[in-house]
């Protein structure tokens, strides 16, 4: 007999750190426990059914187990799953990407988004020649210390007790104003690196101001201070070449990972060449071959490479974009007008297959972007679990706070599925008092 979630997690108890192996993972009383996927959905082992809007938090654009990434696993699995050598999918997959991401003149794998944004972060370092870097509030490149700084509020504090102080003490975190950061630049000249989630702080829930992408492309040109984008989430998804490629604003370099393997574990960094030149031990760069030392013994290895390749091969052709995008654009028109019919105070947004739900005051013509942060992960947190559990029990699953990610699989029935969960959970949120009227 099939173990239930809950008895599961009793074992997990005394086995895993916390029971788990992902801090964000951890539930009261017990986390779910899921079984299989496929497409759109995914089954708990209690036999639960969910539409899933986490995929794989956000790595999955084709969806659950797509029968190319599956098949292109198979294969390369019963060749050997790794070598400890170069192979010929690792060529192939970095050329995929140099075709898609114009930033990617040269490829570096590793071996996740935190890996991408810590070498991403040594080069620019390494070429500028300056230690500082310029993040902004609130935005998310990963959980090593290079980037603990300004992560989540209070954003002049760390994150975690282990924290080098020397680490804080090379990070400038400012909000995400293009004033802000010229004043930033201007008052210290060791700020050598800027680093920016494209988005917007975790995938577009806080949105950027209008026109800072830009504004930090000149700045970062005026300051000769290295420009790096942190794609993890944007990149394969806001478009086949990421929100870089949509919007035509290249960075020095990009950080990768998520949909860039499959949704396989690992990532990659993509830059100009003379920036990923300090990686080249043929290339000599102030007295080192190379400047940058980068190793992990599985960076591209050849199971996440064939997966890569696999699923690159589709987003090319930009049909998944097309459907995931056109899933959300769906699923955020329905979700606006139950939001308006019930008269409740509050506004879904988001750009590409992502969506958002903001419950409370302050919206200007369906706009939260003149909240702020503050305001936007402001609602309480009783609010945000009674929509989760109530989703959830209705047989939807959002990825975080109030939010997610649609796929090509996700389907006209699935939305429908999920518009009739949002209000039956939405009239409830009602009555219990826990949302306000418009």
């Amino acid at each position: 007999m099939a173990q239930t979630s809950e008895q599961l997690f009793a074992q997990a108890r005394g086995r895993l750190a916390g029971g788990v192996s992902h801090e964000s993972r951890f539930a009261d009383p017990f986390p779910k426990y899921i079984s299989h996927a496929k497409g759109s959905r995914k089954w708990e082992v209690d036999g639960g059914e969910y539409i899933d809007y986490a995929m794989g938090s956000a790595s999955l654009l084709l969806g659950h187990a797509h029968r190319d990434v599956v098949a292109a696993l198979s294969e390369q699995a019963a060749r050997g799953s790794f070598f400890a050598d170069c192979h010929p999918l690792e060529v192939e997959w970095a050329g995929l990407i140099q075709g898609l991401i114009p930033s990617a003149e040269r490829v570096r794998f590793v071996g996740s988004g935190t890996e991408a944004t810590m070498l991403a972060i040594r080069i620019a370092r390494a070429f500028s020649g300056r230690d500082k870097i310029l993040r902004f509030e609130g935005h998310y490149h990963g959980w090593h210390e290079f980037v603990d700084l300004g992560m989540k509020a209070p954003y002049d504090e760390a994150s975690s007790l282990g924290i080098l102080p020397g680490t804080l003490a090379a990070t400038v975190v400012v909000p995400p104003d293009a004033a802000r950061v010229a004043e930033a630049l201007a008052a210290d000249s060791e700020i050598g690196t800027i680093i920016c989630e494209v988005s917007g702080a975790n995938y577009g829930s806080v949105p950027l101001p209008f026109g800072l992408l830009e504004a930090l492309r000149q700045l970062a040109d005026e300051h000769d201070a290295v420009l790096i984008f942190d794609e993890v989430i944007t990149g394969f998804r806001w478009s086949p070449g990421g929100l870089q490629a949509r919007d035509n604003i290249i960075p020095d370099l990009t950080s990768m990972a998520k949909i860039v393997t499959g949704g396989m574990p690992g990532g990659a960094v993509g830059g100009q060449e003379k920036f990923m030149a300090l990686l080249d031990p043929a290339h000599e760069f102030r007295g080192r071959k190379p400047a940058v030392t980068h190793k992990g013994t599985f960076n591209g290895n050849p199971l996440v490479a064939a997966a890569g390749v696999a699923a690159l091969q589709a987003i090319k052709t930009g049909e998944p974009n097309r459907l995931a995008d056109a899933a959300a654009a769906r699923l955020r028109d329905g979700l606006r007008s139950i939001i308006e019919r019930h008269q409740v105070a509050g506004a879904v947004y988001g750009e590409a297959s992502t969506f958002h739900i903001y419950f409370g005051d302050g919206i200007v013509d369906g706009s939260v972007a003149q909240l702020g942060a503050a305001a936007i992960r402001g609602v309480p947190k009783q609010t945000v679990m009674a929509l989760r559990n109530g989703l959830r029990q209705r047989g939807v699953d959002l990825m975080s706070h109030m939010s997610g990610v649609t796929s090509m699989a996700h389907n006209d029935a699935d939305i429908d599925q999920t518009l009739d969960a949002f209000e039956d959970t939405l009239r409830g949120m009602i009555a219990q008092g826990l949302v306000g009227n418009a």
